[in-house]
């Protein structure tokens, strides 16, 4: 096997990204604290075609040379907007007709290798509310979702980073709905 040079992967331009048709997913950051794990989030989303990534209270938005060093231009082709809160985003997606999650350890909560996406038939598509590295999802916001998700844990700790649970969560979404 031979590593493939850059060039020879063919990926699409920015303007080729916009165009393109996206996963029916949008991402909601809640309070996320670290410009990393929010660079990170953005590249996550380009390498999934993400519709878009939503901020939310403190959640840093671009541009900023933090969210830069991880997003690596992720930042410049996934659509972003800003909100004062998560509950405002949550709201506007479920009038615009997004079925939103909660990713969160939560009392009912869907494990994600059960989820069904053909329960729900949103008008539009799916939301994901990913919450504050220490804190996670308020409650208050987990009150207005639609469901919860989350990601079975096999070992001494009780969560993952904010930005490998999106990554793991996104390919799901992929997967079920692209692939």
């Amino acid at each position: 096997m031979r590593k493939l040079k850059t060039i020879e992967m063919k990926r699409l331009s920015i303007e080729a990204f916009k165009a393109a048709q996206k996963l029916p997913l949008v991402v909601v950051l809640d309070n996320v604290r670290s410009l990393y794990n929010v660079g990170s989030v953005f590249r996550s989303g380009d390498a999934f075609r993400i519709e878009a990534l939503y901020l939310c209270g403190i959640t840093a938005t671009p541009p900023h040379t933090e969210i830069h060093k991880t997003a690596l231009g992720g930042e410049d082709s996934v659509a972003w907007q800003y909100f004062s809160s998560a509950e405002t985003a949550v709201e506007t997606l479920q009038r615009n007709g997004y079925f939103v999650y909660a990713v969160e350890q939560v009392e009912g909560s869907c494990k994600l290798q059960k989820l069904n996406l053909h329960t729900e038939t949103p008008a539009k598509g799916y939301a994901v509310v990913l919450g504050n590295e220490v804190k996670g999802v308020q409650q208050s916001v987990v009150d207005l979702c639609d469901g919860c998700l989350e990601i079975p844990q096999l070992g001494t700790k009780h969560s993952l980073n904010v930005s490998t649970t999106a990554g793991i969560v996104m390919w799901e979404f992929a997967r079920r709905l692209l692939l």
